[in-house]
Order: C-alpha cells, then structure tokens, then sequence
C-alpha cells in the first residue's frame, strides 16, 4: 500500500473511532466509468490550475494575480464538491437508507459542516 494511503486508512480509521465507530473496515464507494472519468477530469485541471499558481509565485508574478488565480482554484474546488456531493447523496445516502443504515443521515451531516466551513 502506498504510503499516502496508509496515512489516509489511519485517518479514516481514527475518524470512525472519534465518531463511535469502532469498525475498521474502509468504505468504498463504486463508481461508473464516465463518472470517474468526469471527476479525474475535473482533479486534473485542479492540478493544472495548482500547479499555474506555483510558476507564478517562482516568477514573482503581481499578488493580485495570483490570488485571482486562486480564487479560481477555490471555486474549481468547490464545483468538484458539489459534484461529489449529489452523486454521494443520490447513491451511497439513498442506498444505505433503503437498507436500514440511518447512521449515514448523521455522517452525512458531519460532512456537510466540514463543507460549509
């Protein structure tokens, strides 16, 4: 296992300990390809955008350029949230509520007030 996701399992898992969830087992979530591929997509132009803001800062571009830059990072950020979001919602919330799994209702809600910081 990589070791980004070796920190990211004790993450999560430490997170479901601070939840009350003592289950160690990694949620995954399966995708359909152009849903993937949608939200690859979206990552690598964040990546791109990321890595525009870095040259500017290595070429001493005007701050306000680069917070413009960054300002659309943000909003590019928050698009992909969204995105994720709704198919979390109209997926993984709606499967696990149809199968008796209310607890997702509060997960979800803890990751709401994560978004809306």
């Amino acid at each position: 296992m990589r070791k980004h996701m070796q920190k990211w399992r004790l993450v999560y898992m430490e997170q479901n300990k601070i939840n009350g969830n003592n289950n160690t087992e990694v949620k995954k979530t399966e995708r359909a390809e152009k849903d993937k591929k949608k939200l690859v997509n979206r990552l690598s132009r964040i990546e791109g955008q990321i890595r525009g803001i870095k040259k500017m800062i290595e070429n001493d571009a005007y701050c306000n350029d680069v917070l413009i830059q960054s300002a659309a990072v943000g909003a590019a950020i928050n698009a992909f949230n969204r995105e994720l979001l709704s198919n979390h919602i109209h997926s993984c919330v709606v499967r696990d509520i149809r199968e008796g799994k209310d607890e997702v209702v509060d997960e979800l809600m803890v990751t709401l007030q994560k978004l809306i910081k």
